[in-house]
């Protein structure tokens, strides 16, 4: 396991460091942590420690990965003065995922990000007003946060994702994506994306097809879809 981790550490710097690289991103020679590493800390925090940067922090530094590791304060100040560099990260990504996705084939789904326990909310400081505030059906529990909205890949690369308050509908949500996809390219959606106005509009630009998780019972102004559709989806979702 140890071994797995360090190889995807490795692999994550090699890549943010040929991007800056590709930039001309300029690096202060008296810098002893690169902004590649500093990157590499963050995502190594969010893929392997639930988001923990000083975990993440500890483990590079004790390891020998980064040893001249910054002391907390001024990671946290380097991190939000490079913060546009994640965009740029994840859009390039972006790119080069649609053009490997032979097939054409994405997913749209949502899952929620909670900041806090019910009974945290009114000490919570990130977010103070009631439209964060929602609740999980498959938990059959209420959150207090935000909700991510992601178009991927059929394997599961992201290559679009924002951020809403925890109550917004993901119907709402769908105008928030640019859809920037290949002609010809298939959408597959959760349940909650269906919309037949959206959905008419799609077919009639004919540059990409919308094809929607139906339930039992809902109206006939909707079209059925296709039954392979909820297989699809919930495969997808497991990677």
């Amino acid at each position: 396991m140890e071994a797995f981790i360090s190889d995807r550490i490795i692999a994550i710097y090699c890549l943010c460091d040929d991007l800056l690289k590709a930039l001309h991103h300029h690096k202060d020679p008296q810098r002893q942590m690169s902004d590649a590493k500093v990157i590499t800390t963050a995502i190594t925090a969010a893929l392997f420690f639930h988001g923990n940067f000083e975990t993440a922090r500890a483990y590079l530094k004790d390891n020998g990965m980064i040893p001249s590791m910054l002391s907390k304060s001024r990671f946290h100040r380097r991190l939000h003065r490079i913060r546009d560099l994640f965009l740029t990260l994840f859009s390039t990504l972006g790119e080069i995922w649609k053009q490997l996705n032979a097939d054409s084939i994405y997913i749209i789904d949502s899952f929620p990000i909670p900041v806090c326990d019910n009974y945290r909310i009114r000490r919570c400081r990130l977010y103070r007003s009631p439209e964060y505030r929602d609740y999980i059906a498959s938990k059959r529990r209420y959150f207090y946060g935000l909700k991510i909205h992601v178009l991927a890949t059929a394997n599961g690369e992201p290559v679009e994702v924002f951020l809403t308050p925890g109550s917004a509908s993901d119907v709402a949500c769908l105008e928030g994506f640019q859809w920037d996809l290949p002609p010809g390219a298939t959408v597959y959606v959760d349940r909650g994306y269906n919309d037949a106005a959206f959905e008419a509009v799609a077919a009639q630009d004919g540059e990409f097809a919308v094809q929607p998780m139906r339930q039992a019972n809902m109206k006939n102004n909707f079209h059925p879809g296709f039954v392979i559709c909820n297989k699809f989806i919930a495969s997808g979702s497991r990677r």
